[in-house]
């Protein structure tokens, strides 16, 4: 059976606008670890996280974030 994982397009938008992790983090109100963790795909984050990351990056969460075939 095929395991899915999430994958995530955070470093393009982010790069796109301009921002750095540490400002993505500080308008959202989490570390920038946290940050660091979901955009290297070691953590998957909650609905709430993923909808105001893809609202702070000027996207939707499904072109944010694609599952990945293993």
């Amino acid at each position: 059976m095929n395991e899915q994982r999430l994958g995530n397009r955070m470093k393009k938008f982010r790069t796109q606008r301009g921002m750095t992790q540490t400002e993505v983090a500080a308008i959202i109100g989490v570390s920038r670890k946290t940050i660091n963790t979901v955009e290297n795909s070691v953590f998957v984050p909650s609905t709430i996280l993923a909808l105001k990351l893809a609202n702070t990056l000027g996207t939707t969460v499904e072109e944010l974030f694609y599952f990945v075939e293993d």
